[in-house]
């Protein structure tokens, strides 16, 4: 007998709906797993009506599931930009590094369940080493006491668990979980993938999803709506993913900030699901708080392929009023893609934004002295390793393989899930990569996160490698700094690892077969769908059971990777004086400067071990090093975590200054963490990224902005800083900042803004937003 989920992927037809006679008050089940989450299409409708009545104006795609989804539809402020939204997501998600000190926060709370559908997904721990196998094998045998700690409080706490194996989050959502007109929540940055099925899905530090859990309405400042409009029909050489690498070109990293990304226009029916599932991904990378597509016929075709064809149905009754934008809704900047013209990028090295169309490739390259030789390929990840993915690159491996030719460069294969492995190994596209000479990595992140094994360079070693990821910040990938990491489709990361160069454009380039003989490659071919219908391959999921009384979570007091939360101290009520700068960071200062991924890892449920890391990868403005600061005290210099905890050892509270958008990339709440439980106060910087800002919020510091941002420039590393103004800190009302220079000169005073509401300020008061909810929960007991 086949396994419920195995059964749910048999062959089927994937076109066209069902008919099973649903109407608008049917009750369906969200996904297939579960028996107690359902869809609430007519509620948020309703809500829907109410807020139109009272705006008075058509809504975008995104405000309706936005709006339907308020807590309060009748009482909420609505402005754009300006409001602060209670919304009550349908579901959230958490991947194992960040789930460890979610948890831990939920447990703390002493709630005896989640009172909202959650999931836990194994995929962040697993380093790429010699191949998937193994990798997973040894990576289950060092994580043990991790994973059986997220397993067993999935198991106390009614959470569904996915187990080292199973996929990357964001996959396993797209497959299982996403529907459209659903609100999501997951502790990863990348989780706007499943806005590729028509929902809005938002990263958010685990704090936030605890409020979740814990059935507090959770908040969100009102995004402005940036529509895209696509025009015309992509071909040969050009995918999805060049949609977004052009996106984050005329954007920037931080041009998405405070805004949802609605994609709308003709062409959004000419491609696949998973394909708007590549484009939302990597809407991360532009500072978006999501990226969605409207409910469309690929949707459909989606839903019924993997065993969701009465979600499909149940949506299409709700589309033209809900599940779609209305007529003459207005965005607050638009920007158009015209598909038919759209060339291949390639973006980077060092950062996403920095878009390159293939026909300029060569000659930019050459004059920015980019190492030409392509040492890896590396395609898959969370972004692109559908089966549509995987078929368009082994056609083109196929083509080369009919010259004769294998890889030049190494090459990896990260299959995003075990549904799409087990399914590429059935239809033949594994073997083609293994012949070609690639290495099929674990059903896991692996090097898109900086688990990976390197061994084919030194670190330091200038070298170019191009994948299809979505991130390529300095070291990212392989924690070596003078890798030129470059973002591009998986068929041109394939037809990369080909010529093994660079300057290769396949759209114009020949190659020299084994015969001598010159060719060109054809273009990509391949199926969004599989045709035989997908093979679930080996059943990793683990239901909480019904009967949890005698579940015990699985903590050693003794561990070096689990450590139980220690509540933070409140606010003393008194304006904060002579405090040190910690460290003045320069230039981008990411998650990844801030927390480091990669080894660290390990350590994402023990604050203490892991706060060793905090702010290592900062360049430091005093002397232009990283992990290098002076002790004002002492005149020592240390690594900042050692420099920081000094500070604090002897009661002093310190503060960073940081430069633009500080705070990008990944939604790792430790970066907030970390500053929090090494006695800092204020975060100080030009201007932050959205999650980080929130993170730092909720762990009882205080971020805060120049006003001037000037000002940056005149501190010195070396001056103390007094914040005045504290103890009447309210909405909308700047805090001042004395700086005293160290030099001798009179003090002066800079003016900082913040987006504190009242809710927010009292979390900086009580210590932590988790301070605050304990207190609310024991004035209930009481």
């Amino acid at each position: 007998m086949l396994s419920a989920r195995t059964a749910l992927r048999a062959p089927r037809s994937i076109r066209g709906l069902a008919t099973s006679g649903l109407t608008k008050d049917s009750q369906v089940n969200q996904n297939l797993l579960e028996t107690h989450s359902f869809i609430q299409y007519k509620k948020q409708l309703e809500n829907v009506k109410i807020v139109k009545e009272r705006l008075n104006r058509p809504l975008t795609y995104a405000e309706k599931l936005l709006y339907g989804h308020l807590d309060d539809p009748h009482g909420q402020d609505i402005q754009r930009g300006v409001s602060y939204l209670k919304l009550r997501p349908d579901r959230v998600a958490c991947q194992d590094a960040t789930a460890q000190m979610a948890i831990l926060q939920f447990m703390s709370a002493n709630l005896p369940q989640v009172a909202t559908p959650s999931t836990v997904h194994c995929d962040h721990l697993i380093q790429a080493q010699v191949g998937g196998v193994k990798d997973l094998a040894r990576a289950i045998d060092l994580n043990k006491e991790v994973f059986d700690f997220l397993s067993s409080a999935c198991a106390k706490y009614n959470l569904g668990f996915w187990k080292p194996g199973s996929g990357i989050i964001h996959q396993i959502i797209l497959e299982n979980y996403a529907f459209p007109g659903a609100l999501l929540i997951g502790t990863d940055s990348h989780t706007p993938n499943a806005g590729g099925l028509g929902q809005l899905a938002i990263g958010v530090g685990g704090a936030d999803a605890v409020d979740v859990m814990a059935d507090l309405a959770w908040e969100l400042k009102a995004p402005k709506i940036i529509g895209v409009k696509l025009t015309g029909k992509m071909s040969g050489w050009t995918s999805p993913k060049d949609i977004i690498l052009k996106l984050a070109g005329i954007t920037t990293v931080k041009g998405g900030t405070g805004s949802i990304v609605e994609y709308f226009g003709s062409g959004v029916e000419t491609f696949s699901c998973t394909g708007m599932g590549t484009i939302c991904n990597m809407g991360a990378e532009i500072g978006a708080t999501t990226s969605v597509f409207p409910f469309n016929p690929s949707m459909v075709d989606y839903l019924n392929a993997t065993g969701r064809s009465e979600i499909a149905e149940f949506a299409n009754i709700y589309k033209k009023e809900y599940l779609s934008a209305d007529e003459g809704c207005e965005y607050d900047e638009v920007i158009e893609i015209d598909l038919n013209t759209l060339e291949p990028h390639v973006n980077g090295p060092f950062t996403p934004d920095l878009a390159t169309p293939i026909s300029k490739m060569k000659e930019t390259a050459l004059a920015n002295n980019w190492p030409m030789e392509v040492k890896v390929g590396l395609i898959g990840s969370c972004t692109n390793s559908s089966y549509e993915d995987m078929t368009r690159a082994a056609s083109i491996i196929k083509d080369a393989g009919a010259h004769g030719l294998k890889a030049k460069s190494i090459y990896t294969v990260s299959p995003g899930s075990e549904q799409v492995r087990a399914t590429i190994a059935r239809d033949g596209q594994l073997k083609t990569f293994e012949d070609f000479g690639g290495v099929v990595m674990a059903n896991a992140c692996g090097p898109c996160i900086g688990q990976w094994d390197r061994q084919d360079i030194k670190k330091g070693d200038k070298n170019t490698i191009v994948s299809s990821f979505n991130r390529n910040f300095t070291a990212r990938n392989d924690g070596n700094p003078a890798t030129h990491a470059f973002v591009a489709s998986p068929e041109m990361t394939t037809a990369y690892a080909i010529s093994g160069d660079l300057g290769f454009n396949p759209i114009t380039d020949t190659l020299v077969g084994a015969d001598g003989k010159e060719f060109k490659l054809k273009e990509p071919q391949g199926v969004g769908l599989p045709p035989n219908g997908y093979d679930a391959g080996e059943n990793t999921y683990q239901a909480p059971p019904k009967d949890r009384s005698t579940v015990s979570v699985q903590i050693n007091p003794s561990s070096d990777r689990l450590q139980k939360l220690t509540p933070f101290k409140p606010w003393d009520g008194k304006d904060a004086t002579n405090m040190p700068i910690l460290i003045k960071a320069v230039g981008k200062t990411t998650t990844d400067h801030i927390s480091m991924a990669g080894p660290w890892l390990k350590y994402r449920g023990h604050l203490e071990n892991i706060s060793n890391n905090y702010m290592i990868g900062a360049t430091n403005a005093e002397n232009g090093e990283a992990n290098n600061v002076k002790n004002l005290y002492t005149s020592e210099y240390k690594g900042v975590p050692d420099t920081a905890a000094d500070y604090r050892d002897a009661g002093k509270k310190w503060v960073v200054i940081g430069d633009e958008n500080f705070g990008e990339g990944s939604s790792r709440e430790h970066a907030a963490l970390e500053p929090r439980f090494l006695g800092g106060f204020a975060i100080i910087t030009k201007s932050f990224a959205r999650i980080h800002e929130t993170n730092l919020k909720k762990q009882g510091l205080l971020p805060l902005n120049f006003v001037d941002v000037a000002d940056y420039d005149k501190i010195q590393p070396e001056d103390t800083v007094d914040l005045l103004g504290l103890t009447e800190l309210a909405p909308g009302k700047n805090v001042t900042l004395r700086v005293h220079p160290k030099n001798g000169d009179a003090a002066w005073d800079a003016q900082l803004s913040h987006t504190y509401n009242a809710e927010q300020i009292e979390w900086f008061k009580y210590g932590s937003a988790l301070n605050k909810m304990a207190a609310v929960a024991a004035e209930k007991k009481n």
